[in-house]
């Protein structure tokens, strides 16, 4: 036991390392029926502890992991191990979670990810909180692998304390740490944080990349996410200087912008200089760049993404996406009607922190259309996702009070300040053209405007 105290930082230890080192087996044997065992968010998933979860699934019943972006497998959402012994609830879902909905064990806890961890604790606190952990230092301050979202709110109520501690998780600075007196327990392991592929960006994302960077000016502050926009987002923003970045995830197009001198944070109000991020969630190769990285600086979720904080910066620019829009400029961004597919996450916290901050934007992307096969048909249909009204069941992840900018492939409009009436005739000129009439129509029928523009025209 205590093979990574090789690892440990430089200078005599200053704690005792070995009395709370426990095996897998006997973290698994603390579990008991009915426990809430919340998991570090995304690459702070501790895979070893996860991929042997399911070892217990013949003794125990109605054990809830509590999870947020899940990237660890394991056999524990099996369907058998979920209808048996295992329940998952989640502040946003991934594919692995959406193909267990129907087994009614799985189910999504509504937030604003800076306070996922404070009402969490209020209606459930947890039996077990446990995440990768990079080796402590000489001190024992040991810190959470890739970030500190709600992990450390989670702990400071959880009845036991677990980190999974490996030489290969990333050692972040900042506000991302359990002091060894409040860390109940050590599993040591060899695992590595989880990645997700970078996506591609098509032509429709290169469009609205161009567009969102145009937005952007030279020393603004960034807030980006990932996916085929973003990624198209951070390769026009190479032509940018002095960016600063205060971002709820980190990520492996930031970290590109870094490398090219593009991210400074010269001009930052705040943490002057830091790239500030609550989280990190990409590459094996972001992971690397982040690790003992003085530039890179880890926040507690509930600060980072707090609006209120945001906006400290001067020209803070918030950059999400979105699955579609209504003609008042309500945005759902994680559910297809009343099907749950990914959560709010830190959408709301971010723009309107961006709005908050002095010349600050907030901006929503999404492409006009979307290709859908009838089920009954079989076809392939295309679909706006400009509509006259969001599909029934559908979740406002972004309130038509707090959108300002909305970006299509076919140009940008601002509704901030804007009336009902102005706000379909905007948002209808960056619809597809073969919706606009359509659109109009509906706009007339739900009683958003008195008459469609066209019919203005013939009797005037």
């Amino acid at each position: 036991m205590g093979r990574h105290l090789r690892a440990l930082g430089k200078g005599p230890l200053m704690f005792d390392y070995r009395s709370k080192l426990i095996t897998v087996d006997q973290a698994l044997d603390l579990v008991d029926d009915g426990d809430n065992i919340t998991v570090g968010l995304g690459a702070n998933e501790p895979p070893t502890f996860l991929g042997n979860l399911h070892r217990i699934a013949d003794r125990v019943s109605d054990v809830t992991v509590t999870n947020c972006l899940p990237t660890a497998p394991g056999e524990y959402l099996s369907e058998e191990n979920i209808r048996n012994a295992f329940r998952i609830d989640c502040w946003f879902a991934t594919p692995p979670l959406r193909k267990l909905w129907s087994t009614g064990r799985v189910s999504y806890i509504p937030n604003h990810l800076h306070l996922a961890g404070t009402k969490r604790n209020f209606h459930k606190p947890s039996k077990i909180m446990i995440s990768l952990a990079s080796t402590p230092e000489a001190d024992g301050r040991t810190r959470f692998a890739c970030g500190n979202t709600y992990e450390e709110k989670i702990a400071a109520q959880a009845e036991l304390r677990i980190l999974e501690i490996s030489p290969n998780a990333p050692h972040c600075f900042g506000q991302n740490y359990l002091d060894w007196d409040s860390i109940d327990y050590v599993i040591e392991s060899d695992a590595r944080p989880g990645t997700i592929p970078a996506a591609t960006p098509n032509e429709k994302d290169l469009a609205i990349g161009r567009t969102i960077a145009d937005l952007v000016d030279d020393g603004d502050c960034i807030q980006v996410g990932i996916g085929g926009i973003p990624n198209a987002v951070c390769g026009y923003l190479h032509e940018k200087k002095d960016l600063g970045i205060h971002t709820e995830m980190m990520t492996t197009g930031i970290m590109g912008l870094m490398r090219a001198g593009v991210v400074t944070g010269a001009r930052k109000q705040v943490d002057v200089g830091k790239t500030v991020f609550a989280f990190a969630l990409g590459s094996a190769e972001m992971y690397e760049f982040i690790h003992d990285n003085p530039d890179c600086l880890t926040g507690r979720g509930e600060e980072v993404n707090n609006p209120y904080l945001i906006a400290r910066n001067d020209n803070q620019v918030s950059i999400n996406t979105t699955i579609e829009v209504d003609l008042t400029g309500q945005c759902c961004s994680e559910s297809i009607g009343t099907q749950q597919i990914s959560g709010t996450g830190g959408q709301s916290d971010t723009a309107t922190g961006a709005q908050r901050s002095r010349n600050g934007r907030s901006i929503i992307a999404l492409y006009s259309t979307v290709e859908k096969v009838d089920k009954v048909t079989g076809r392939l249909e295309v679909l706006s996702k400009i509509v006259p009204i969001l599909r029934p069941g559908a979740a406002v992840s972004l309130s038509r009070n707090d959108v300002d900018w909305v970006v299509t492939e076919y140009g940008a409009v601002s509704l901030r300040g804007t009336t009902i009436a102005e706000r379909v005739a905007l948002l209808i000129s960056i619809a597809h053209p073969d919706f606009r009439d359509g659109l109009y129509a509906d706009a007339v029928k739900y009683g958003f405007i008195s008459v469609a523009p066209s019919v203005t025209r013939v009797g005037s």
